[in-house]
C-alpha cells in the first residue's frame, strides 16, 4: 500500500489542454473517486496515474517515488477497465493466474492466491468456468480477482460497473466497499456517477473541463459546496439553485425570492461581511431537496426552520419519499416530503427550509459566497 499524490499535473494532445494544473493527494489506505461528467478529464488522469499517458507536465508519486517515465509494469499498480478485458479461451482459474505466470510464480504459490481472491470475491464455484458462461456481475469479480493476486501499492478502477444494470450496481458498490474494508488497499476510482462517488469514496476529486472544481470528503462535496457546478452535479436530486434577491430585513440580511403568480417568500441569510458586499444584488440559494420538506417532516434538532407557503404543482411518489414541485426564483425546484405527507397540488402548501443546510453562490463567478 502507499499513498498517491499530484502535483500541478496538466497533460494536452497538441493543442487542447485536457487536464489544466490538478493538485491531489490520497493518503495510504484511502479509496478517492474521480467523478464527473463524460469529457471532464477524469480517465485521461487515471490514464496518467497508470502510465498509459504521458504527462506533460507535473508530478505522480506513489508512495515517495516520482513514477513519471515509469513503464506501467514497473510502477506497482493493478487495473480494472470497464469492459473486463478477460481472455475468452481461458477459465476463470486461467485469467487469474496468467499474469503470476507470466512473472514466473510457481505453481503452488498460485494456487494458494487464487484460493484466496476466489475466496474474498465469492468465485470459487466460477473457477473452471469461460468467461462466456459468466454474468457481468461475475466477469467483474474476477477481473477484480486478477488485479487483487498481484498485491499492488494501488488499485486503479476505470469505471468497472457502467456495464452493469442498476441492481448489480449497487451489489457490486457494496462488494467493493467490503474488500476495500478488509484489504486496506489504496484505491482510485473513476466514474460518472455521483452517487457512486458518494458511497464509495473517503475522498471525492469532481472535474470539469479539465480543472479540478473541489476535493474534499464525501460529506464536504455535498454540505459544502464550492461553487454552483459542484452543487448542481453531486446529488440525486441535485441542489434546488434559486435567483434571488439579497436585501435588509427587519431582524437582518434576507434573500427576497419570487414564487407563483407574483408571489414572494423572503428567508433569513446568513449575516456575514462577504454577503454584506452583496447587500441589493442578485445571489443564487442554493438548498438541497431534503432541506425543503412538509412542517411534519421537518429536522427537529435544527435550531433554523422556517416555514413558507409555497405554491405545489406536481408531485412525484418515489415509494419512502414523496416530490413535491413548486416554483420558486423562476425556476421549478424540488422539495422532499414523507410519502404519507398530504399534498394539496394546485394550491399553496407550507414548505418548511432547514436554513442550517442553506448555501449561497455569486451568479457571476459561480463561486460559493463565504
Amino acid at each position: 500500500m502507499a499513498s498517491l499524490t499530484i502535483d500541478k499535473l496538466t497533460k494536452s494532445f497538441g493543442v487542447v489542454d485536457v487536464l489544466k494544473g490538478i493538485d491531489l493527494e490520497i493518503e495510504d489506505g484511502g479509496f478517492l473517486v474521480l467523478v464527473g461528467p463524460s469529457g471532464c478529464g477524469k480517465s485521461t488522469l487515471l490514464n496518467c496515474i497508470a502510465g498509459l499517458e504521458k504527462i506533460s507536465s507535473g508530478e505522480v508519486r506513489i508512495g515517495d517515488r516520482n513514477v513519471e517515465g515509469l513503464h506501467p509494469s514497473k510502477r506497482d499498480i493493478a487495473m480494472v477497465f470497464q469492459s473486463y478485458a478477460l481472455y475468452p479461451n481461458m477459465t476463470v482459474r486461467g485469467n487469474i493466474s496468467f499474469g503470476m505466470e507470466i512473472r514466473g510464480i510457481d505453481k503452488a504459490e498460485r494456487e494458494k492466491a487464487i484460493e484466496e481472491v476466489a475466496d474474498i470475491l465469492q468465485i470459487g464455484e466460477l473457477l473452471d468456468r469461460k468467461p462466456s458462461q459468466l454474468s457481468g456481475g461475475q466477469r467483474q469479480r474476477v477481473a477484480m480477482g486478477r488485479a487483487l493476486v498481484r498485491h499492488p501499492q494501488v488499485f486503479l478502477f476505470d469505471e468497472p460497473l457502467s456495464n452493469l444494470d442498476a441492481k448489480l450496481r449497487v451489489d457490486m458498490r457494496t462488494e467493493i466497499k467490503r474488500l476495500h474494508q478488509r484489504m486496506g488497499t489504496t484505491i482510485v476510482y473513476v466514474t460518472h456517477d455521483q452517487i457512486e462517488a458518494l458511497t464509495l469514496a473517503t475522498k471525492i476529486a469532481v472535474l470539469e473541463a479539465g480543472y479540478l472544481q473541489q476535493f474534499g470528503t464525501p460529506d464536504e462535496i455535498y454540505n459544502d459546496p464550492a461553487n454552483m457546478f459542484v452543487a448542481d452535479f453531486m446529488g440525486s436530486p441535485s441542489m434546488n439553485l434559486i435567483d434571488g434577491m439579497l436585501d435588509q430585513g427587519q431582524e437582518g440580511l434576507e434573500v427576497r425570492i419570487k414564487g407563483h403568480g407574483g408571489s414572494e417568500i423572503a428567508l433569513p441569510a446568513p449575516d456575514t461581511a462577504a454577503m454584506r458586499e452583496r447587500l441589493g444584488k442578485p445571489v443564487v440559494f442554493g438548498i438541497r431537496p431534503e432541506a425543503m420538506t412538509d412542517p411534519d417532516g421537518a429536522d427537529r434538532t435544527s435550531p433554523r426552520i422556517e416555514t413558507r407557503d409555497c405554491y405545489i404543482e406536481v408531485s412525484q411518489p418515489a415509494g419512502s419519499d414523496t416530490f413535491a414541485l413548486t416554483p420558486l426564483g423562476g425556476k421549478e425546484c424540488i422539495a422532499r416530503f414523507r410519502a404519507d405527507a398530504k399534498i394539496q397540488l394546485g394550491s399553496f402548501s407550507p414548505i418548511s427550509f432547514n436554513m442550517t443546510k442553506a448555501v449561497f453562490f455569486d451568479p457571476e463567478t459561480t463561486l460559493r459566497i463565504r
